[in-house]
This record gives C-alpha cells, sequence and structure tokens, in this order.
C-alpha cells in the first residue's frame, strides 16, 4: 500500500522467510558455525534452541544452502508424531517407497538399507526437524536408535533438532540421558539488541530500495524495547509503523509512531492512555445498557408493526450499466437494519451483473489490457504490462492513495480491489462524473458510486504515461537559472496560480515545493529529487487520455 510513498519496490517487513531478505547478525552467524561444525564431524545430533521469531527457521534454511551437493536432506516442520509415523515420514522425505500397513521393523529395515547405501554411494543423510520441543520422549528414543548405524568413524544419520527453549527441558529428562550424550554441537539464538535491530532494519529496506534512513535512532529504541529484538516482531512493529507514517505522510518513521504500532499489535497501551480505561468502559457499559432498556420498553412495538408491514427499503444505485443515474434517496426511520434486509424481496440485477463481472476480473493482465485499450494500443504476448508499455513508449507508474488520489492525478488506472470475501480483483477506471467511476471490470464497463469504490478500493492503483525523453535531473539550491524556473512554472501549473520570475532558491520556492510534496505523500524535504519530479511530470504532460473531459487527450 505505502510503496511508492516511501520509494520501495517491494513489503520490506513480511514476515514470510524471503531469502533476499536474509540478515545474519554476529548471533546468527555463530550459530550457523555451530551447526556446520556439528555436521562436520562424526554426526549425530545437533541443536539449536531459541525463542519464538528469533530466527532459528532462517538459520537453518541458511545451512541448507550451504549443505554439499551430496547430501540427501529430509525435512519434518510438523513433529506431532508417533514412532511409526515419524519413520514413515522421514521415508516420505527421502522418497523410500514401503508397502501398505508397514510395522516399525519393515520401516526400520528401509531406512537402514537406504543409509548403507547412500554411505557407499559417498553420501550424507540429514534430518532437520522443526518445533522439535514437541517430539514425545519416546519417538526421541525411536531417533536415536535409528542413529546406531554407523561405520568406524561416523553416523550414517546426522540429525538436527530446532525448537523453543522447552526442548532443552526436554532432552534433560532421565530417560533422554542417552540422547543429550551424544550430541555434538549445540546453541541458543538470542534476540538481536539494539544496534543489531538498527542494522536488521536498514538492511531490510535497502533490500527494498530505499537506501536513506527511514526510522530515527529513538524509533528504534522503542522498537527494541517492544519487539524484546524478536526480529519477527520487529517485522510486524515496523510494518505497521510505516501505514501510519503513510496515512500520516509523515517522513521519517518516529518514536511515536512505534508505539502506536505497539499498542495496535501487541496491545501495549502508555500509561496516560488507560489512566481512564475501567471508568470509561464502566460509563460506556452503563449508557449501552440503558439505551437498549429504552429501545426494548419504547420501540420494540413500533418495530413489530412496521415488520408486519412488510417496509421495504429503496435500494441504492450501485450500478448501472453505460449510463450515469442518480443515486435514490435512502428512506430513514428507525427500523434496524436486520429487519429492513428480511423485507426485501427481489435481488438487483444489476448487482447479478456486477458480481458476475468481479468472477471475471480477478487477473491483473485481463485489467490492464482494459488500459491499454483506452490508450489504443494492446499488450504483447510474453511480456509483462510495463514491457509493453516500454516497448510502446510508455510507462508504469504504481502510487498509493484514495479517492481523491485518483482523480486529482486524473488518468485512467488499474485499481486494485478487495471484495466481500477479502479476495482480490482488478478494475480499470476509465472516466469520473461527479461522485461516480466508470470502470471496467472483465468485459463489463459499469458506472459505480464513489461510496462502492471506497468499500473495494486497496489503495493501490498504477497507471500508463508518456515519461519525458530528457533525463530527470535533481533541482535544489544548487541547480541552475533555467531549472529553478522549470520548476517554479510547474510548481504554479499544478496549484494554477500564475508563474512568477525566479534566478534563485529562494523560500517560497522551498515552501512551495514542501506543500506540493506533503499533499502527494512524498518527503517534504524542500528539494526535486525523482519521485517528485515524475509526479510534477505527470501533471504537465499533454499525452494521453484522461478520466474528465477537460484533461488532455492523445
Amino acid at each position: 500500500m505505502y510503496k511508492a510513498f516511501y520509494g520501495l519496490s517491494d513489503n520490506p517487513f513480511s514476515i514470510a522467510p524471503n531469502p533476499h531478505y536474509l540478515f545474519l547478525s554476529d548471533r546468527h552467524r555463530e550459530a550457523l558455525a555451530h551447526l556446520t561444525y556439528g555436521l562436520g564431524e562424526t554426526g549425530g545430533f545437533v541443536l539449536l534452541t531459541g525463542e519464538v521469531g528469533t530466527g532459528k527457521t532462517t538459520v537453518s534454511r541458511c545451512l541448507l544452502g550451504q549443505l554439499p551437493d551430496n547430501t540427501d536432506t529430509a525435512f519434518i516442520l510438523n513433529p506431532s508424531l508417533t514412532e511409526l509415523e515419524l519413520l514413515a515420514t522421514l521415508c516420505d522425505e527421502l522418497k523410500i517407497s514401503y508397502g501398505e500397513n508397514p510395522t516399525l521393523k519393515q520401516l526400520t529395515d528401509h531406512l537402514s538399507r537406504f543409509l548403507l547405501a547412500n554411505h557407499e554411494k559417498g553420501r550424507n543423510t540429514v534430518l532437520i526437524i522443526d518445533e522439535a520441543q514437541h517430539l514425545r520422549a519416546e519417538v526421541l528414543e525411536q531417533l536415536r536408535l535409528l542413529t546406531n548405524l554407523e561405520t568406524d568413524t561416523k553416523k550414517l544419520l546426522q540429525v538436527i533438532l530446532i525448537g523453543q527453549p522447552e526442548l532443552q527441558l526436554l532432552l534433560k529428562r532421565q530417560e533422554l540421558r542417552q540422547l543429550a550424550q551424544r550430541i555434538t554441537a549445540r546453541y541458543h539464538l538470542l534476540p538481536l539488541n539494539e544496534d543489531e535491530i538498527a542494522l536488521y532494519v536498514l538492511h531490510r529496506l535497502q533490500v527494498a530500495g530505499r537506501f536513506e534512513p527511514l526510522f530515527t535512532r529513538k524509533a528504534i529504541k522503542v522498537l527494541h524495547k517492544y519487539s524484546g529484538g524478536i526480529p519477527r516482531l520487529i517485522n510486524l512493529l515496523c510494518e505497521r509503523a510505516l501505514m501510519a507514517g503513510y496515512a500520516q505522510s509523515k517522513v521519517p518513521i518516529d518514536h511515536h509512531m512505534v508505539r502506536q504500532a505497539a499498542a495496535e499489535v501487541l496491545g501495549e497501551e502508555e500509561p496516560s492512555q488507560n489512566k481512564f480505561l475501567w471508568p470509561s468502559a464502566i460509563a460506556a457499559t452503563l449508557v449501552l445498557a440503558f439505551g437498549v432498556s429504552y429501545w426494548l420498553f419504547t420501540d420494540h412495538a413500533v418495530v413489530a408493526t412496521v415488520a408486519n408491514e412488510n417496509v421495504t427499503q429503496p435500494k441504492q444505485t450501485i450500478i448501472a450499466d453505460n449510463s450515469v443515474q442518480q443515486s435514490q434517496p435512502a428512506l430513514t426511520n428507525t427500523v434496524p437494519e436486520s429487519i429492513q434486509a428480511q423485507t426485501l424481496v427481489a435481488p438487483d440485477p444489476n448487482l447479478r451483473v456486477l458480481q458476475e463481472a468481479i468472477k471475471q476480473s480477478r487477473q491483473i493482465d485481463t485489467a490492464f489490457a482494459g488500459l491499454f485499450n483506452v490508450w489504443g494500443k494492446v499488450p504483447f504476448k510474453g511480456l509483462t504490462a510495463c514491457q509493453s508499455a516500454f516497448e510502446q513508449g510508455l510507462a508504469c507508474y504504481q502510487q498509493q492513495g484514495n479517492w481523491m488520489s485518483l482523480t486529482r492525478l486524473n488518468y485512467p488506472a488499474v485499481v486494485y480491489l478487495v471484495d466481500e470475501n477479502q479476495q482480490d480483483f482488478y478494475g480499470t477506471v476509465i472516466a469520473v462524473d461527479g461522485d461516480q467511476l466508470l470502470m471496467q471490470l472483465g468485459e463489463q464497463q459499469l458506472w459505480v458510486e464513489r461510496a462502492w469504490f471506497n468499500q473495494h478500493f486497496s489503495g493501490t492503483f498504477e497507471i500508463l504515461w508518456q515519461a519525458p525523453n530528457l533525463p530527470m535531473m535533481e533541482i535544489s539550491q544548487k541547480s541552475s537559472p533555467g531549472q529553478l524556473q522549470w520548476l517554479e512554472n510547474a510548481l504554479a501549473h499544478v496549484a494554477n496560480r500564475p508563474s512568477r520570475r525566479v534566478s534563485q532558491f529562494d523560500l517560497k520556492l522551498e515552501n512551495d515545493l514542501k506543500a506540493f510534496q506533503s499533499q502527494h505523500g512524498l518527503k517534504a524535504d524542500g528539494i526535486a529529487g525523482n519521485q517528485t519530479l515524475v509526479r510534477l511530470n505527470l501533471y504537465l504532460s499533454d499525452q494521453g487520455p484522461r478520466l474528465t473531459d477537460n484533461g488532455a487527450q492523445s
């Protein structure tokens, strides 16, 4: 939602384990070294523990990437298994076939033959078990017995156990003392400290395309306080803080935004915020109880009478095919919405058309085909939409915003939408008329109301435009008089005011530039960088179609 606002090409704080964002702190590197050492020795068991979200899975995936090519790996993610189920799962991972309803002995024999054959071929076999704290004691003992198969120099099966600190307590049990003695390397992964958090956040932002610092030092300190140095929590808090900054059009991210993010994600409230929580809750409860009682004793009979008379509420027009329709006034009365909904008699045929059109709009390429059609062009087969645009002298531009952002820019756009089931679909906005949009969904062109659009719009839209051929050079106080005059003319054009003659980067020019940047969700630094220049040129361009009749035409 906020990528264009911060100059990002990707979501930097997704909790998905994307290898492109791999960040190895000194602790992670040390953990990786211990695991590598454990596997490189005579084998047996290697243990990695840590709190939830500290990056254990990240280390294990990095380890997998460093294993030699002559290694067969089995990865078990759900260890809540019996002895028989564990051995069967291990066989499945190693692609060892076995008959129906095998016994424990049969599976053990199959595995033993496989391990011996692998050893003769010069291949290693590694078993990695994640969430190993859920393993039963008898299953761990079965694993120990399986590792009894060995040569004079090494174990034929090496096992890596990854789990939370409870795994250490499990291995201290008396009946597992033999297994505990076979652990050749162990490491407990600690959370990141404050300095490491600063490096972690900067690293992820740089991978996503932003090289300027985005979080203040005080924000990092508060981030450390609320996350405890857990990378997964850091991601969640940073994600929510970026959304807050985008909503407020504010850069950089300060400690207030991080505190607010903690309140939303973790329920961490400031003392001043919850000081009057209980009195307010009690008062609200009393008011609610009084209101319900009043309604029950005064309006219940009226509601029943209205319901019996089968009162129907005129529908607000959501769509109208190929023509603009005015919204019908809503009937106002005291009937609850649930009762009104039950009395509606026939489904709106326009609504059925809309629902069918949404079903045909699940692919973004369909929406881009509609956008190319508005420009009088077609996408090329085998190329992405933006590649097709580039080949035809156009450029893609993605922005996050709302109804005002879309209509102010005044370009036809592909919009990212979400239906009632939170499923994505895509449309092409072709024209605007008052509070209605002409939108193409699949093969249907429909007029939709502003309220409907706001309900389903995710905040992201993409346009095509004809970018200037000349390179866009940054304009600041050191720029030439010609560049400064161009900037003044551009800002005056956008503000619909007369331009003035300038020869230096004076205070008024700087303030006008900052005002433009703030209004458009850009960093208000008073420097016309690439993003600011692109936005200005979007307004200056007279090429291509527009949403309203008074816009430029191709």
